[in-house]
């Protein structure tokens, strides 16, 4: 887990809510404290996470790792950010990235050669949560003499067939 500030001012908000909650009850301080030290996270993660990712599509984030991405598909998205913004595979071949992430999971199209191409490798992110959120998160790694040149994320459309 990354702890970003966005993530400490929350989890401190939560912690201020349930102390103040709390020294409603008893108003003996270390008593209050201990509780509201206690019950936070529970709070947070089970009341207060989920309240806010209904309405936006926040969510927690991760640093990359190679079983990780493999082993849980559907939360690659929690990753992410870490492989775009950072660029982490930029300069690394075909088989490194094969070895990171796995067999590439389709083609990207290239309309200069009009037919998919194997130097745009696409994986898919899974879905941020939301409870609007009909999107699907996706990686495309561009390649140019077998090394990736960049890195995008984008969204496509989920379909029902």
């Amino acid at each position: 887990m990354v702890f970003t500030p966005l993530f400490i001012i929350s989890l401190l908000i939560v912690l201020i809510l349930v102390w103040l909650f709390v020294k409603t009850i008893d108003n003996r301080k270390w008593l209050t404290f201990l509780v509201s030290v206690i019950l936070t996270p529970l709070v947070y993660f089970y009341m207060f996470y989920p309240a806010i990712n209904i309405f936006s599509s926040y969510h927690h984030e991760k640093h990359f790792e190679a079983t990780a991405w493999k082993e849980k598909p559907a939360l690659r998205y929690e990753m992410s950010t870490e492989i775009v913004d950072d660029q982490i595979f930029i300069g690394k071949s075909k088989s490194e990235i094969q070895e990171a992430l796995g067999v590439t999971e389709w083609y990207g199209w290239d309309d200069s050669i009009k037919a998919n191409s194997p130097d745009k490798w696409n994986y898919n992110l899974g879905f941020k949560p939301g409870a609007f959120n009909t999107h699907q998160e996706c990686l495309e790694l561009i390649f140019k003499n077998d090394m990736v040149l960049s890195s995008r994320q984008y969204q496509m459309e989920k379909k029902d067939y």
